[in-house]
């Protein structure tokens, strides 16, 4: 299905102004929807004056829809629906007197203009299903009068509000809990959803009647309270904003939308909701990030312990081959060390491969044994990793970083004054692939170099978690001076 950003760049002559008015809008049209009992489609004009194309649907979530099928991005030609005309070209509300029959369901049509500075930039088909309708009662009649409300105030371009969105998770919606205000903040109506929610805080009766903002003074601590000026601007109605207010045991976010359909503040519409258990596992989650992180942190000191052993060890070791046996082993060690130090820092359990890529890179070049200038250069970038892919892959780029360095730079005619060594990390991430290139402009492959029949530690340890680990393809060949090593992985 087309987006909205889509249709309107095809077909429109809507400015980005505009575009941000309607995204807006629909960010909050589900209120609309559920307070009317009705189906929802935003209409935009072709910018040709041939008709209109549908931008936007909402389906209520208290009463049957009017509409089975998807109309996004459908095209009704100029003629064919009277009231689209007369709503874009009047600028009014247009309400059909008899029904449409759709699939032997009678639907009451209306059409509300969507006004932006002064213009029609859009209009609302309301669908409402009859099949549904009954005898309102008290719930369904103060529902019916604050969509009533909100539909004078898209009409006059009064509503969207700017200051809040209901398209967050934790957003209150109107079956969570519903409370009409009059102008002094005096609860009209309360929904039973709304009225347990304030019971659970400790109110013993009915609200209405009861000045809101008093009334939660008197339940919620003050430390559990926002500031008076939020407290009274959100609860008394007077500002289109959200807060939360709660006990020790009891939390509710509280969301607040001044009704204007005639310019003054008439009242306002309150959604209520309980995020108590939500609140309860944020808590949980934010134990659990801490507790992770400290986990890394632990890690990250076991191992540079580890390295450090090792290294005194290698200090110790009179035999040539042990020492650098255990010298590399430090380098393992501690490329591991890096990933853990970096997720120990990590909101998630993801990681900006780029910083550890460049610090194993300067971690190469400090401890080889080389003499010669070598610098490692990063071009591109391997953006963000899973930790599980980031541990073997700073395994696989370190080991490929210390042959670059110590096998192609080894020998001291390699470089000069004018050239000295440069080793190159190219990563790039296409469709779901990453594709990492190690590069150096040293001496080359030996002549009878073969990557199956090679008996090298290090390279063995490349080509098990490159192919094995990481799911990926290892190539090692001739550079366009030194040698090219690359490795083809997934990502997600």
């Amino acid at each position: 299905m087309p987006s909205l950003h889509e249709l309107v760049r095809a077909h429109t002559d809507l400015v980005e102004d505009d575009v941000a008015w309607l995204q807006l809008l629909m960010a909050d049209w589900q209120i609309l929807a559920d307070l009317s009992f009705a189906d929802l489609v935003l209409w935009l004009a072709d910018r040709e004056g041939r008709g209109y194309w549908a931008g936007g649907q909402m389906r209520p979530t208290t009463g049957p829809t009017a509409l089975v099928d998807d109309v996004l991005g459908t095209f009704i030609p100029t003629g064919r629906r009277r009231m689209l005309d007369e709503a874009f070209t009047t600028g009014r509300l247009v309400r059909e007197g008899d029904p449409e029959w759709r699939d032997d369901v009678p639907v009451r049509v209306e059409v509300i203009p969507v006004r932006r500075a002064g213009r029609v930039i859009a209009t609302i088909g309301r669908n409402t299903n009859l099949l549904g309708v009954r005898t309102p009662s008290r719930l369904e009649l103060s529902y019916l009068q604050t969509a009533a409300d909100l539909t004078q105030m898209i009409a006059a371009g009064h509503f969207p509000l700017s200051d809040q969105r209901s398209d967050h998770a934790d957003s209150p919606r109107v079956g969570d809990g519903f409370v009409r205000l009059d102008p002094a903040g005096r609860v009209v109506y309360a929904s039973p959803n709304g009225l347990s929610a304030y019971r659970r805080l400790g109110l013993q009766g009915d609200l209405a009647g009861l000045v809101l903002t008093d009334l939660t003074r008197e339940l919620v601590p003050a430390r559990r309270r926002p500031d008076e000026e939020t407290l009274s601007a959100v609860l008394g109605g007077r500002d289109g904003r959200a807060t939360e207010v709660g006990t020790e045991e009891v939390t509710l976010i509280v969301r607040s939308i001044p009704l204007r359909p005639q310019g003054e503040r008439s009242g306002a519409l309150l959604l209520v909701r309980d995020v108590t258990e939500l609140r309860s596992r944020d808590r949980e989650l934010v134990t659990k990030d801490v507790t992770i992180r400290e986990i890394h942190h632990r890690v990250k000191n076991n191992l540079q312990t580890v390295a450090a052993l090792l290294r005194l060890q290698a200090r110790r070791t009179g035999a040539e081959d042990a020492k650098a046996a255990l010298e590399e082993a430090v380098r393992r060690v501690g490329s591991i060390a890096i990933v853990h130090e970096t997720l120990s820092h990590a909101v998630e359990e993801t990681v900006d491969f780029d910083e550890i890529a460049d610090r194993l890179g300067s971690m190469v070049v400090d401890v080889s044994g080389v003499e010669l200038p070598v610098r490692v250069v990063r071009e591109g970038s391997f953006g963000k990793l899973p930790s599980e892919a980031a541990t073997p892959l700073a395994m696989v780029l370190t080991e490929l970083l210390q042959n670059a360095v110590e096998h192609g730079y080894s020998d001291q005619e390699v470089a000069t004054v004018e050239h000295s060594g440069r080793v190159v990390v190219t990563a790039r991430r296409i469709v779901g692939r990453l594709h990492v290139v190690v590069e150096d402009d040293g001496r080359g492959l030996p002549d009878d170099f073969d990557l199956d029949s090679s008996t090298q530690l290090g390279l063995s340890i490349v080509r098990t978690l490159v192919e094995s680990e990481l799911g990926g393809v290892l190539e090692i060949g001739p550079g366009s001076r030194g040698t090219r090593v690359q490795a083809d992985l997934p990502v997600d």
